[in-house]
């Protein structure tokens, strides 16, 4: 029995098929994140392509899943997760092959569109298959190994991007390519091993009821502004900041996305174990404080000397910050949602998502040409408001959904009587 127990432990309490579905994430997210970082680049330099063209080509990536997300829900719900995760992978891998070959921007837009519809497409369908395959105890702790693989595939993937990038054109079609490899054999291990459970009848009312749900639509405000702050402003905003405020090297500026990304992979564990049997509103008010004050922290950059010690401090910061959100969000979700409309749940928390992502560089580079510190000053403002929002949501929850899950403790191995010692 206690062997069972301290193997349950040194697996976070998860079933081998969970574990699985989580090595293909980080193969999809290692391949994914050698080819992040040079899309506008390899379509620039390698293909050709004005920066102008090659970046509406990558933004059509993004702008094909937020209108692909919410018409995910309704296929997860009546042909199930694992089915739509498969297809979004498919998409996902035609996608990007074609834009390792694409010589023209017809056809680099026409792929980019395939793409940005799978992309759209798996984020709910995974997480509805994670919630799905994950007893309701331990779907916190399933939330956080997926956000500590993507993060060290997205991080391990830059890193040996860039070497493989140094070679030239080919070196960017080898990257496109092994990214699409990367998504084929994830969808190879949904379906192999991955047996999703019996699926509840379709609720009727569909979207409906989602928009009829006070608290899930209360977590899905707050979620946007929690986003836009959090992933959002430090991702696209910082960056630019660093350079003018402190004149940060690129190579300092990546180091500054690295520390956040680096943190989550050894935090998130920690944060998930210490949310156990606490306010799950209480995690998310946290890292809307978190936050705000890793905004105010960046406002206080002024000098040098001491500036990029102060950005690389907020970005550690905010990688706690999204481990705290992170534990309670998705498991929230599914505590919401009715077995038979999980999909759609799924898919409008992702739509809520992509909004805070698209809002954050589009409205804030704006400001920043004309007032960098307001930038941060609003965003601190806005976690700020999102944090109490987070602690006025717990009176509309239910009962079961208020509290993560506390796992018992795995009892100390058991000492041998004296009488046997030696022997």
């Amino acid at each position: 029995m206690y062997y069972n127990k301290l193997t349950d432990r040194m697996s976070f309490g998860l079933s081998r098929t969970l574990w699985l579905v989580q090595a293909g994430i980080f193969l999809n997210m290692l391949g994914y994140g050698a080819v992040l970082p040079f899309e506008i680049i390899y379509l620039h330099d390698g293909r050709g392509f004005s920066v102008g063209t090659a970046g509406l080509a990558v933004g059509l990536i993004t702008g094909m899943a937020v209108v692909a997300a919410p018409l995910a829900g309704p296929l997860i719900d009546r042909y199930g997760a694992r089915a739509i995760a498969v297809g979004a992978g498919v998409a996902l891998a035609g996608g990007y092959a074609g834009l390792a070959v694409a010589h023209t921007p017809a056809q680099a837009f026409a792929a980019a569109a395939l793409a940005g519809a799978g992309n759209g497409a798996l984020n709910p369908s995974q997480s509805t298959l994670l919630a799905a395959l994950a007893p309701a105890d331990r779907r916190h702790r399933a939330a956080a190994v997926s956000r500590v693989t993507a993060n060290a595939g997205i991080g391990i993937g830059g890193a040996l991007g860039g070497l493989v990038a140094a070679t030239g054109l080919s070196g960017f079609v080898a990257l496109f390519l092994a990214n699409a490899v990367s998504y084929l054999v994830y969808v190879c291990v949904l379906a192999a091993v991955v047996r999703e459970p019996a699926r509840s009848e379709p609720v009727r009312g569909g979207y409906r009821v989602v928009v009829r749900d006070r608290a899930f639509m209360h977590l899905a405000l707050v979620n946007v502004v929690i986003i836009g702050v959090g992933w959002g402003v430090f991702s696209w905003l910082l960056p630019p900041y660093a350079r003018t405020e402190t004149g940060a090297s690129p190579p300092l500026v990546g180091l500054l996305l690295l520390a956040n990304a680096v943190t989550v992979v050894v935090a998130q564990v920690p944060v998930t174990r210490l949310a156990e049997g606490r306010r799950r509103v209480v995690m998310t008010a946290l890292a809307g404080a978190i936050f705000a004050a890793a905004c105010l922290l960046v406002t206080a950059v002024g000098h040098a000397s001491f500036g990029y010690p102060v950005l690389l401090i907020a970005a550690i910061a905010v990688g706690i910050g999204e481990c705290a959100h992170t534990t309670a969000l998705t498991p929230l979700v599914a505590d919401l949602a009715p077995e038979g409309l999980r999909g759609r749940y799924m898919a409008a928390m992702g739509f809520s998502w992509w909004i805070g992502l698209t809002a954050a560089p589009a409205l804030g580079a704006q400001l920043l040409a004309h007032s960098p510190k307001t930038v941060f000053l609003a965003s601190a403002v806005l976690a700020a408001m999102a944090a109490v929002a987070a602690l006025m949501l717990e009176r509309k929850l239910p009962a079961r959904a208020v509290l993560t899950p506390r796992l018992p403790a795995v009892p100390a191995a058991p000492s041998r009587p004296p009488g046997l010692r030696g022997r």
